[in-house]
């Protein structure tokens, strides 16, 4: 007899999350063993836990689900790490790649689809929507480097360049520099519109 899967689920709507949860728990061989509402908790949860595969939504408080499948790659890499996500931005794609993610499937995706995902990563695969590789193909690479990034994040709250320069221990210029650049760079006018571009791409 097959082992059972021992499965993380993390997701901040209690809702969904207990629908996931149930629907996974009908499998015979997969058993949600813990579910956690915050991505800064998916660590603690999966050592506690000894989970064989996190699920992962991105959009979570406290951490987003690719800064914690990164976290628990790097410290527990022996997780199979699957994201799901309701937003099929390009960026996002790569960046579940880039974490160490086996898996990125849409929210949506029937359970049945789901529960082979998770027995296919456990088996050594890598399991990805293709609509939404295609649309990464399409979307091409993110074109912002990691100061950009930082910096463009820290702005979406509308924060001055004075704000900024203090929050990041940069100086204004260096600040005002990094943001003129990623403005040029994804052929917008201003920062607001710098800020909602890369979200929307996935790059934030």
């Amino acid at each position: 007899m097959s082992r059972t899967i021992k499965v993380l689920l993390a997701e901040d709507q209690s809702m969904v999350r207990e629908a996931l949860a149930a629907l996974l728990g009908l499998e015979p061989d997969i058993d949600v063993v813990a579910q956690v509402a915050r991505g800064d908790e998916v660590l603690a949860a999966a050592r506690a836990h000894d989970v064989d595969v996190a699920l992962l939504d991105i959009e979570m408080p406290g951490m987003t689900g690719i800064e914690a499948a990164a976290e628990v790659h790097r410290e527990l890499p022996g997780i199979k790490l699957l994201i799901l996500t309701t937003f099929g931005r390009p960026g996002y794609l790569r960046s579940a790649m880039e974490s160490g993610a086996d898996a990125f499937l849409v929210k949506d995706a029937p359970a049945a689809q789901l529960a082979a995902a998770v027995r296919k990563v456990l088996a050594g695969e890598r399991v990805i929507d293709p609509t939404l590789a295609a649309a990464a193909l399409a979307g091409g690479a993110n074109p912002l480097t990691d100061r950009e990034r930082e910096i463009l994040r820290a702005a979406a709250d509308g924060s001055t360049n004075a704000e900024l320069a203090k929050a990041l221990h940069l100086s204004q210029g260096t600040v005002r520099n990094y943001l003129s650049t990623a403005i040029q760079k994804l052929a917008v006018r201003n920062r607001a519109e710098a800020v909602r571009t890369a979200r929307e791409k996935g790059w934030l």
